[in-house]
């Protein structure tokens, strides 16, 4: 299929190609002998072609099964060249297309950049919810819900592709060598500054994608699809009915979605696994940072200095200056140890080789004070009495200010997380760990988020309040605003009896 693009003639046959995918944009299906001249007199080709030769490249053209020849039988031909001239008309096979598709697809994926755009997560999560508002309202027109899968499908092409092709560039940017150190520099940092930017709420973006496709299901990704069926209004086909494949096709779609955001089998999604190498990047790109930025602080390097070291042996004089030059280099001397015995030198045959003898421990101080034991007085016993009765007191300080924390925060039922009102700021901070272990654990059938402490000492239990609202929390260090819930804070098994204002 791509054999025309290697050999002396691939620039004609890929102009060729071009000139009759141009004239496809144009609803021109067919092209004589004289229209394709000037499509390639359009397209760029200003080299001299005789008829023999475009005639021929034609001719391998519809060898290689791109083009397909037809005699056209509407025209009126006044003389025989006239005949001879227009009579064949020339057009792209299924073949051809895909072939000239195929080249295009491979240019633009090498001209072009990869992004990560949160704004594509939002785009999805939008087409989700219009999905399920339009699958609600049996008046809706199927051809709205054919249109909104064929948009969310294209925001998921599009993460996709983006996202490997990001992935691609970094990581070949992270093998980078050879370039400007200046230019590599302020490459990387902005490299970092771009992943940091795209992180930021990047695991709530996720999960309101999630949240998104666990209700698009509850209504029906069957009945989604059969909609779209028939709002895509398919034109019949000789071979078969294309309803089926083109069913199969939007599955595989929806198992990619799920794939990246809500897997069926429980697994992790991809989109944490993004996050995972966008934080391993950043680490990596950080560190390349800080060599390159230690190597421009040092008037030297390892690479400088071995090189010199070469440079000095190549110029040294004779055999007796290069070993003195390799002992002031590498300090490497003679093995002062050789006179050490065995425990028992009656066990080793004094025949035997030294190869296949046991080793012999050598002190470590041999090397340096040519000794082989250092003997000296047993140091004190610390005493640390006092030691462990600071730790004592801090952590009796610790658990009693936990203790009041969950006193204040204790509830006996659900109440609204805006209840709480002004809080201290030491139990705001407890207030908003439980929080974060609530929100990041998937809600169970009924909407509830259960999590509880690292000690188990003390549970909490989100729900969601119909209608929304917002809650306002206030500290002395300032105020925290967000979406509320219903709250249910307790230690597992024990009921508290703290009341709040649920209505607050």
């Amino acid at each position: 299929m791509f054999r025309f693009t290697t050999g002396e003639k691939a620039e004609l046959y890929g102009a060729i190609l071009q000139a009759f995918g141009a004239a496809n944009e144009r609803l021109e299906t067919a092209l004589g002998l004289d229209e394709v001249r000037s499509r390639l007199r359009a397209a760029g080709w200003l080299d001299e072609l005789h008829d023999d030769d475009l005639q021929e490249a034609l001719r391998k053209l519809r060898e290689w099964q791109l083009l397909d020849v037809v005699q056209n039988h509407a025209e009126n031909y006044r003389t025989a060249e006239e005949y001879e001239r227009r009579n064949l008309q020339y057009s792209l096979t299924r073949r051809g297309e895909a072939a000239f598709a195929g080249v295009e697809h491979a240019l633009s994926v090498l001209a072009s950049t990869g992004a990560l755009q949160t704004a594509v997560l939002e785009a999805i999560t939008d087409r989700l919810d219009e999905l399920y508002v339009l699958l609600g309202d049996s008046a809706s027109s199927d051809r709205r819900v054919f249109t909104t899968v064929q948009e969310l499908e294209g925001h998921l092409e599009a993460l996709l592709a983006n996202t490997k092709a990001f992935n691609g560039e970094l990581q070949r940017l992270l093998r980078a060598e050879g370039a400007d150190l200046e230019t590599f520099r302020e490459v990387k940092a902005a490299t970092v500054a771009y992943l940091q930017e795209f992180l930021v709420n990047l695991d709530q973006r996720g999960q309101t994608v999630s949240s998104a496709v666990e209700r698009l299901e509850q209504r029906g990704v069957g009945l989604l699809h059969e909609r779209a069926l028939r709002g895509a209004e398919l034109p019949p086909a000789v071979d078969g009915d294309p309803a089926q494949d083109w069913l199969d096709r939007r599955r595989a779609r929806w198992e990619g979605l799920q794939a990246w955001f809500r897997p069926a089998d429980g697994s992790r999604p991809r989109v944490e696994q993004l996050h995972d190498v966008a934080r391993r990047a950043i680490v990596t790109l950080l560190q390349v940072l800080d060599r390159i930025t230690e190597s421009r602080r040092r008037s030297s390097s390892a690479v400088q200095d071995f090189r010199e070291l070469a440079r000095w042996f190549a110029a040294a004089p004779a055999e007796a200056d290069l070993h003195r030059l390799w002992s002031a280099a590498f300090g490497l001397g003679p093995a002062r140890h050789a006179h050490l015995a065995h425990p028992d030198p009656e066990l080793v045959p004094s025949s035997g080789s030294w190869a296949e003898a046991p080793p012999v421990e050598v002190s470590a101080l041999l090397r340096t004070s040519g000794r082989t034991e250092r003997f000296t007085r047993t140091g004190r016993v610390r005493d640390i009495a006092r030691v462990k009765a600071a730790r004592a007191e801090r952590a009796r300080k610790e658990r009693a200010e936990l203790e009041a924390a969950w006193d204040v925060l204790g509830t006996d039922g659900p109440v609204r997380l805006s209840g709480f009102g002004m809080l201290d700021h030491a139990v705001f901070e407890r207030l908003l760990d439980l929080l974060g272990r609530a929100l990041a654990v998937r809600p169970d059938a009924g909407g509830a988020r259960r999590a509880v402490t690292s000690d188990g000492r003390v549970e909490i239990v989100l729900r969601p309040i119909p209608g929304g609202g917002r809650a306002v929390l206030r500290t002395p260090r300032g105020r925290l605003e967000g979406p509320d819930y219903l709250v249910e804070i307790h230690s597992p098994g024990t009921p508290r009896s703290v009341t709040r204002d649920v209505s607050a």
